[in-house]
């Protein structure tokens, strides 16, 4: 994709898309951040997935935001493609996709953990173009756009490469969103010199590889609002993702799972090896 295309398809809507997303996060998220009641929370296919009403507000807020920015985007949201799974595959079509996860970390935000995030990238044909990461309880937010780096409160992002004979810290799918042949993969980071641990909010996950406090990660779902801004982030940052099959995670789907991300090449092989790639 031509830098022209770029700049024609995103413009100078970088600072704009951050400003809207600061907007939703002050309008439907953070009144509600440890205000929920019960009849605020319900669960979607287990104790594990859970939205609230801040989940949901919030998604309807970036969708009219976001596509009035960019007139003829479309908007593919976890909670709308819940509601109709047939939205998903807007990622397949011709049209400028906003990729929206708007409380990524939900189980965090309902326990009044600060640790959740608001995930919106934007693609088209299937690539990435940018993404804008905020975490608004911790006051951090990242940007990316592809072939022009990325940043964090402004400052620039390197994921820089694990110290030579070092632990490799990773993060890894929680077991309940895994199938009994992901959950074996995933047993092979089990071992000497590697120290796994189930993720938290796959958005902050995603942040801390990109700014080289997290090694790499595990994951055996591929549902695209959870990854498709962390990918974009880890990417400019200078690291690097592998699906099992040892080729780049797509955001269209079909890739071979689990992949991982990481913050170089050489930590993305070792750990896609362990994982049982060949």
């Amino acid at each position: 994709m031509s830098d022209e295309f770029l700049d024609h398809v995103l413009g100078g809507r970088t600072a704009e898309v951050e400003e809207a997303v600061r907007k939703a996060a002050a309008a439907e998220i953070m009144p509600r951040f440890r205000q929920l009641t019960a009849d605020d929370i319900v669960e979607k296919n287990g104790p594990h997935d859970l939205v609230t009403v801040a989940d949901r507000a919030a998604e309807a807020h970036l969708t009219a935001s976001l596509t009035a920015l960019l007139p003829g985007s479309v908007v593919v949201g976890e909670e709308a493609v819940h509601a109709d799974p047939a939205v998903y595959e807007a990622l397949h079509g011709d049209a400028p996709v906003w990729i929206v996860d708007p409380v990524d970390g939900t189980r965090q935000f309902v326990h009044g953990d600060p640790g959740f995030c608001t995930l919106v990238a934007l693609a088209r044909h299937g690539e990435l173009l940018a993404s804008w990461t905020y975490a608004p309880a911790l006051d951090e937010f990242a940007v990316a756009v592809r072939g022009r780096g990325a940043t964090l409160n402004g400052q620039s992002l390197r994921s820089g490469s694990p110290a030579p004979g070092a632990v490799l810290h990773v993060a890894t799918s929680h077991p309940d969103y895994s199938s009994p042949d992901q959950k074996r993969a995933l047993l092979g980071l089990v071992t000497e010199g590697v120290s796994p641990r189930p993720c938290g909010s796959a958005g902050l996950e995603y942040l801390a590889v990109a700014r080289g406090a997290l090694d790499g990660t595990a994951f055996s779902w591929e549902y695209a609002w959870d990854h498709a801004a962390g990918l974009l982030l880890v990417t400019e940052a200078g690291g690097t993702h592998l699906t099992l099959a040892g080729e780049p995670y797509r955001i269209t789907g079909g890739n071979a799972l689990p992949f991982t991300t990481a913050r170089d090449a050489e930590t993305a092989k070792r750990i896609r090896t362990l994982l049982g790639g060949r």
